[in-house]
């Protein structure tokens, strides 16, 4: 049974058409519906209890990620004594082409796979299993990317091999300009011979990877394997209590993924959107997990935008304590004045 975060991801839309009662976690005690530190990923009945004593603390963060995504950030936020409000904003689906990655898995051998989020690693993994394992060479773009790998590494017996990422200049470069430029400009070929790319990806990711790999003379084979729409539904009531918070915490799936931008904009356009229709005027603060999503987010007309110099979670987090502490700064200001 799926359990209520405040939240509207696809797993928990039946959830939201519940009684009023289940939308509070203050009044009905669902586990880390609005609490401090409690990783929606790890729930126990422990933890229910945990949650409910301090689900009396007022929300300071909204954090926005799809359900089961967000526990690193609130465990982080719990090292700062800062509660938070799970209202997710998009949700990830199957791509067209994703029932096709275990066969080819199965039946090709590709010279690299190339992965450039944690969604596209998790949905490659599971195909990659499905297709007995076989032996690959993947490069990814960053260090949250190769994370996914982690624990497979280490029982695979050496059958998936993480081979390349770029350089940290060049994985900098990468954030900034939101493309996988540098990537392809930087992926070792095969000497003289022909090199097969395999690159499972988002059906909202750019073309660069690809275009730029074949500019080189790699064969490239793209499937795209899933994709983010916005939510189907926001009670209303979550809504309303969202809105009142002081910071709302953005970020793709992966500070460094070629297609961050288009998912920052999507989940961006979805708040904006909600706080339209529903407010009329909200200027409450973005936190976000680097430049990319704070120049999505600024270009969508947000005014109070927060982002770290060094994209990832540390950085993130500090954003959002700045946020907080500008907020509390003007809050002040206005009980003087």
């Amino acid at each position: 049974m799926a359990t209520l975060f405040l939240c509207c991801s696809s797993s928990s839309l039946s959830l939201l058409q519940s009684p009023p009662s289940a939308s509070f976690g203050r009044r009905s005690c669902y586990p880390c519906c609005i609490g401090i530190g409690a990783s929606s990923s790890s729930y126990s009945p422990s933890t229910s209890a945990s949650c409910c004593a301090l689900a009396s603390s007022k929300p300071k963060v909204v954090v926005t990620r799809e359900h089961g995504k967000n526990g690193k950030l609130i465990n982080a936020l719990g090292e700062q004594g800062i509660s938070f409000l799970e209202l997710p904003l998009i949700q990830h689906t199957e791509g067209p082409d994703s029932n096709k990655l275990s066969s080819l898995l199965r039946d090709v051998i590709f010279d690299w796979i190339i992965i450039t989020s944690p969604e596209a690693g998790s949905v490659f993994l599971e195909a990659w299993k499905e297709a007995g394992t076989p032996k690959i060479k993947i490069a990814v773009v960053g260090a949250g990317t190769a994370s996914i790998f982690e624990g497979v590494i280490q029982s695979s017996n050496q059958l998936l091999d993480i081979a390349f990422s770029p350089s940290k200049g060049s994985e900098w470069i990468v954030v900034l300009l939101a493309t996988g430029k540098v990537l392809a400009a930087e992926l070792p070929d095969c000497g003289n011979g022909r090199c097969t790319v395999l690159y499972p990806a988002s059906a909202k990711a750019s073309t660069e990877i690809q275009e730029g790999l074949s500019n080189r003379g790699f064969e490239v084979v793209r499937l795209n394997t899933y994709t983010t729409i916005p939510v189907d539904h926001v009670d209303p009531t979550v809504l309303k209590e969202a809105l009142s918070v002081p910071v709302v915490a953005v970020a793709s799936p992966s500070a460094i993924r070629t297609n961050a931008q288009l998912i920052s904009i999507e989940c961006n356009s979805v708040w904006l959107k909600l706080v339209s229709s529903e407010s009329g005027h909200w200027d409450n603060s973005i936190a976000c997990i680097g430049e990319t999503t704070a120049s999505a987010a600024k270009r969508l007309g947000f005014k109070n935008v927060y982002y770290p110099a060094q994209p990832g979670l540390e950085g993130w987090v500090g954003s959002i304590v700045e946020a907080l502490r500008a907020h509390e700064k003007s809050e002040k200001k206005l009980e003087v004045s």
